[in-house]
């Protein structure tokens, strides 16, 4: 019987149009997203904002055919990462807003008496709202049942080449044989509010830095692209976020071809084929712009599947 365990950790999406609600709720009550430090008030605020959006998320995922892609392409992930590693070890994985949730994965771990638990969140980059609150989460329920395994924490893996590997050939894919030059590279990363940044948090840190490895690699490969960017998407409410806008950027970039690059996600989720496929293409368009491409996420690639392989042989 396998005595390891490895459990990826990711955000969620809804499984179906009813899920949605309870995907913003879980999502607006989580101490990591809505920082006030009094429970009520993040209740409060929470509860408005998820009224506010549950019918407009709900008709964005009608739009992806009634649910999130993301549980599809993880469970895929998963499969593959199982085959590699054969049965020396379980590979599961928890959502943090929708189902899968942590204790039913606990659940079967402990009936398995596993002893050692390796928990990888999805998240290229550190960040407190995503992979402290998806480590968070595990933890807090796996202490509930007073689970005796030692747990093995990832927190970020933005240098590994293998990853960065596949980054590079969804890259390659989006050219589809055409000329670098004629495209602009927009690194799109999730947006965050500058006061998170403030109070500490790396992720803008990371960003950059893996901006950095990539260009490298970029230019190595003799994929000589006109020039390249970072913006960030997904802004919601008044708060100040991380600047440029990846609205803002479209309008100063070449007006000729654009390559989108989802840098902060690992697995394609409404943010990747609704608001960079569908909104953002929109805005572009508008623009003028002759090309506008948006690469897939590494999902479950084969170099994926080896970055995740490797990663596990390193926390061992």
């Amino acid at each position: 019987m396998a005595k390891e365990a490895i459990i990826l950790l990711n955000m969620g999406g809804p499984n179906n149009l009813n899920e949605v609600e309870m995907f913003l709720t879980n999502m607006f009550n989580d101490k990591n997203i809505l920082t006030m430090k009094s429970d009520l008030v993040r209740k409060f605020v929470g509860g408005m904002i998820t009224f506010s959006r549950t019918e407009s998320s709900q008709e964005i995922y009608r739009q992806l055919g009634g649910k999130s892609p993301i549980v599809g392409h993880t469970k895929n992930l998963v499969k593959k990462l199982q085959e590699r590693l054969g049965s020396d070890v379980i590979v599961d994985f928890v959502m943090r807003y929708t189902p899968p949730f942590a204790p039913e994965v606990i659940e079967k771990l402990q009936k398995a008496e596993v002893e050692k638990i390796y928990l990888i969140p999805l998240y290229p980059q550190y960040s407190t709202t995503t992979s402290k609150s998806s480590l968070e989460d595990f933890e807090e329920a796996y202490h509930k049942v007073h689970g005796d395994a030692l747990l093995v924490e990832k927190k970020h893996f933005f240098e590994n080449e293998s990853y960065n590997k596949s980054v590079l050939q969804s890259i390659k894919k989006s050219v589809n044989g055409d000329d670098y030059r004629d495209f602009d590279v927009i690194f799109s990363a999730h947006g965050l509010p500058k006061k998170i940044v403030k109070a500490g948090d790396v992720y803008e840190k990371h960003i950059t830095k893996h901006i950095a490895i990539l260009n490298k690699m970029l230019k190595d490969e003799g994929m000589d692209f006109h020039e390249t960017h970072l913006a960030f998407q997904s802004k919601v409410g008044p708060l100040e976020w991380l600047t440029p806008s990846l609205e803002e950027k479209l309008k100063v970039v070449r007006n000729r071809g654009i390559i989108v690059v989802p840098i902060a996600f690992t697995i394609d989720n409404s943010e990747t084929d609704f608001e960079l496929e569908v909104e953002y293409r929109e805005i572009a368009e508008n623009l003028g712009f002759r090309e506008y491409r948006v690469c897939r996420c590494p999902n479950d690639s084969e170099l994926f599947v080896d970055a995740l392989c490797e990663i596990y042989e390193k926390m061992k």
